[in-house]
């Protein structure tokens, strides 16, 4: 019996992560990205700390649309807090941010986004 789960056609499904990128429904994408149900984004920051509210702007225009609730952060190879600031400002888009390390958020994401939840993952790449 297969217990994956399935996934709508057309759907981004987070598939690999490492050395530097990620490959996502059958593509290898170098570097961080923003990785939403329909489309896959580059990201620029390659640490938590280098994030601000602007790197997230496609997010927040998600969030202020109705199609992202929840937008998890992987943080790199170690999870690290994110920035209050930040985690307020995308509050008040609608957004609520869960953060944690890159292997788990891109776990999370294909679970969360097969379950048909309105969900995103930014996604700090990892060697």
């Amino acid at each position: 019996m297969d217990v994956t789960p399935l996934i709508p056609q057309g759907k981004q499904i987070i598939e690999a992560y490492g050395e530097g990128g990620f490959r996502i429904s059958g593509q290898r994408v170098e570097g961080s990205v923003i990785v939403f149900p329909d489309k896959v984004v580059a990201w620029a920051p390659a640490a938590a700390s280098d994030m601000s509210a602007g790197d997230l702007q496609p997010v927040s225009a998600a969030g202020q649309a109705g199609s992202v609730e929840l937008l998890l952060i992987g943080t790199g190879a170690r999870m690290t807090q994110i920035d209050r600031g930040l985690r307020q400002t995308l509050r008040a888009d609608g957004v609520v941010i869960e953060a944690m390390d890159t292997g788990a958020a891109c776990r999370t994401y294909n679970v969360l986004m097969a379950e048909g939840r309105r969900v995103a993952a930014a996604l700090i790449a990892v060697a």
